[in-house]
């Protein structure tokens, strides 16, 4: 059930996919919207995955995603509302719009063809299938990924938008946790922020994603690793732990924003909440209402580092919908390759190929400079 006097109105667009608009409460948007009249070309078959028996990853083979739309004007915006001369993709004015990506590296088809997608040839047949390693090995990438309007406006970000509008998206991201969790095949479901350029944007629009894996990702499954070696409640001493060094950026009744012991991005943060949830459907109205602002002071603080915006990307990392579900807590990573006003940091061979990180900017220093810059930032109110 949504809260905060935010509206879910459903429909569907053209060639079947599914689209949610969420209104703000109070909107001046009446109910009724219209109806998406294109002719689209029918959805195509859903991606493959091949094992990479070396590392047990599955990596998905998604050719379809090489004719994205690439940095379009104002007018040829596909995310914008549709007019005469913008066939794009949401027919109607919005305050945040959900849609099934018409490029999907997973989906459209879920094990039981839901919504007249084509049924997968080959889907997953449960986790214990997909940890199986040997030569060979392939499925139907099963799954589903989702877009996330913030607004219909052509520019902008999470962090450039009103308190009542990050509120009516952290709505949206639970509704969806929610709701794709409970669809069969799933076991993880990952909403995230990709803004500028340099991190490999293609639309400016401020927008993000959600993503619904058939399996745990490998960040997830190396974190449960260290659970089970150090204990259920690692989480919560990590938060202790941070909440007593310099590292803490900022801090509010329900979350503490701080810079990780062992950052290996030149910018990087970490936001958990203060007590155990296992993804954003399980927040509470307090815990979101403090989130909205809290988070948009972040951002806009991250943004005040330097005269032009930061890239980065803003990742939700969620519990799996069937594992550790009382031991991985929510928590929020934001990392940037930026490491001053004009450098960036990029993987070289240790780092790219081996995993074996160095970080410029040692942690201490890099929450300090942040911890200015957020105070810099009047406290964000609605």
């Amino acid at each position: 059930m949504l809260r905060a006097g935010v509206v879910k109105r459903a429909t569907t667009l053209a060639d079947g996919r599914e689209l949610l608009y969420f209104d703000d409460p109070g909107t001046t948007l009446g109910p009724e919207r219209a109806i998406d009249s294109r002719v689209l070309d029918a959805r195509g078959e859903t991606a493959t995955m091949r094992l990479d028996v070396l590392s047990g990853d599955w990596i998905t083979v998604a050719a379809n995603r090489q004719n994205r739309v690439m940095m379009p004007s104002a007018d040829a915006d596909p995310l914008a509302p549709q007019s005469a001369t913008n066939p794009s993709e949401i027919p109607s004015l919005y305050d945040v719009a959900v849609f099934e990506n018409r490029s999907p590296s997973f989906g459209p088809a879920l094990a039981d063809a839901l919504d007249g997608a084509p049924a997968a040839s080959n889907p997953p047949r449960g986790l214990d299938d997909l940890e199986a390693l040997g030569l060979g090995r392939t499925r139907t990438s099963v799954g589903r990924c989702e877009v996330v309007c913030f607004s219909p406006e052509h520019t902008g970000s999470f962090g450039t938008q009103s308190v009542t509008r990050a509120r009516t998206v952290i709505e949206a991201w639970a509704d969806r946790t929610a709701a794709l969790s409970s669809l069969p095949g799933i076991e993880q479901v990952f909403p995230f922020e990709n803004r500028g350029e340099a991190i490999g944007v293609t639309l400016p629009h401020p927008h993000g994603q959600i993503y619904a894996y058939p399996y745990v990702t490998p960040r997830t499954t190396r974190v449960l690793e260290s659970i089970e070696r150090t204990g259920a409640d690692l989480f919560s001493r990590i938060l202790e732990f941070e909440q007593r060094s310099e590292r803490v950026v900022l801090r509010g009744e329900h979350w503490t924003a701080f810079v990780p012991f062992a950052a290996r991005w030149p910018l990087e943060v970490h936001l958990m909440p203060h007590r155990h949830v296992a993804d954003l459907a399980e927040t509470t109205d307090a815990e979101r209402d403090e989130l909205a602002p809290l988070y948009l002071r972040l951002l806009r603080g991250v943004d005040a580092l330097y005269d032009t915006p930061t890239p980065y990307i803003a990742a939700w990392h969620q519990a799996p919908v069937r594992r550790g579900r009382d031991s991985v807590r929510l928590h929020l990573q934001l990392t940037s390759p930026r490491r001053a006003a004009d450098k960036l940091k990029f993987l070289a061979g240790s780092e790219a190929a081996m995993g074996a990180w160095a970080a410029e900017v040692a942690p201490e220093q890099g929450a300090a400079r942040l911890r200015a810059a957020v105070e810099s930032i009047p406290e964000v109110r609605a």
